[in-house]
């Protein structure tokens, strides 16, 4: 993991011109049918379902929702776990799958997609423990995780990566806030994240959907000098990436450590309601 970047993959800068050249390079743009709303959650087919319920051994059930009154009422503290809608990333006047966003509904999705999304989230689940990787309680804020981190991660704790995949990505950044009894910075402060450069890696993967124990998954600040959210651009717009926040991965991390296993069956639908997508949901990992 590394403090700073000023070149892609190519040698190229990461800039404006970056994430436009990548998201066309990492598009899902119609590959699952023109009027498609769920983007990579397609991944997630029945076979890999009866898969993710092959991995279940002990029964154990691990929450990995942020618990209510954790934050004792304070004012920045984060409104529990949520999965962001395809349609809050916008470039061009154009969001996910080539679609005008004033046609989509505010919420970001129709109500058949609604449906589809509710059940739509129960997959085989890996987690990827940044923080003990590093042997650290947490990572330091800004600290960017590459492709090679998560590769070597992976293969440390023994888990391969598969299509249709959710994956977790825990950098102690709940962890800390506890530790030091404040949600200073956490919302909108500096944060550890994934690197710009691993689009490439999250796209040839087919992973279907990432979630974090961060406020928007992506390092902050950004890599990319004058472009907000870059990797929100590329993943979310682009491929049509779910990405998950403030998922509460401390006591799945240790339940890992402790049986050896980093994949599981994962469960995270949102409620099957108009406003799906600003709810709070209650992840949980079977294994």
């Amino acid at each position: 993991m590394s403090s700073g970047a000023e070149f892609a993959e190519s040698g190229e800068r990461l800039d404006a011109r970056t994430v436009r050249e990548w998201g066309r390079r990492y598009s899902n743009w119609r590959r699952f049918g023109p009027d498609d709303e769920l983007g990579t959650l397609n991944f997630i087919t029945p076979d890999r379902v009866l898969a993710a319920a092959s991995l279940v051994r002990s029964g154990l059930v691990v929450s990995c929702a942020l618990p209510f009154g954790a934050d004792d009422g304070a004012a920045a503290a984060p409104r529990g776990a949520r999965w962001e809608p395809l349609a809050g990333v916008a470039r061009d006047g154009r969001v996910y799958n080539d679609r005008d966003p004033g046609e989509v509904p505010a919420v970001g999705a129709s109500a058949a997609a609604l449906d589809r999304f509710a059940d739509g989230v129960i997959a085989r689940g890996v987690l990827l423990d940044l923080a003990r990787f590093a042997g650290r309680p947490w990572l330091d804020d800004s600290a960017r995780i590459l492709p090679a981190d998560l590769d070597a991660c992976a293969e440390t704790f023994g888990v391969t990566i598969e299509t249709g995949d959710v994956l977790l990505v825990r950098t102690g950044r709940l962890a800390r806030c506890f530790a030091e009894g404040s949600w200073q910075g956490y919302a909108d402060g500096p944060s550890p994240g994934l690197s710009l450069r691993c689009a490439r890696w999250l796209f040839e993967r087919q992973i279907a959907a990432v979630a974090s124990d961060t406020a928007c998954v992506e390092v902050r600040p950004e890599e990319t000098p004058g472009v907000a959210m870059p990797l929100h651009q590329i993943a979310v717009r682009d491929m049509g990436l779910r990405f998950g926040n403030t998922f509460h991965l401390d006591r799945l991390a240790e339940a890992c450590a402790n049986d050896g296993r980093y994949a599981f069956l994962f469960a995270a639908p949102p409620l099957p309601s108009a406003r799906a997508f600003d709810a709070a949901i209650n992840p949980v990992a079977v294994k």
